[in-house]
């Protein structure tokens, strides 16, 4: 035969509603806490993964670009057909 005894009974809600109060808590602690990280992060002015990855992209097309006109100057400085120096004709005459 089990018998009640008012005491455990309380004792067993109390820390049934202190269980509840600080697992509570601790989501609030939580929200709050990553309120504060993403506060901080605006402030820092930090770049966003996809941004960063888009703006690696664009600087590798870049540099292909540079080697690509680095590797062809002698085409770009050829002297053009009827001048000395290579620029225009009507600077030639003048000079």
């Amino acid at each position: 035969m089990q018998t009640r005894n008012p005491i455990l009974d309380e004792f067993a809600k109390i820390t049934t509603g202190a269980m509840g109060l600080a697992q509570a808590a601790g989501e609030e602690a939580k929200a709050a806490f990553r309120s504060q990280t993403d506060r901080m992060a605006a402030e820092m002015d930090l770049v966003r993964r996809d941004e960063f990855d888009a703006l690696k992209a664009e600087i590798a097309a870049l540099r292909a670009e540079i080697a690509t006109l680095k590797a062809g100057p002698a085409k770009a400085k050829k002297p053009v057909a009827g001048t000395s120096t290579g620029g225009t004709p009507a600077a030639d005459a003048a000079g």
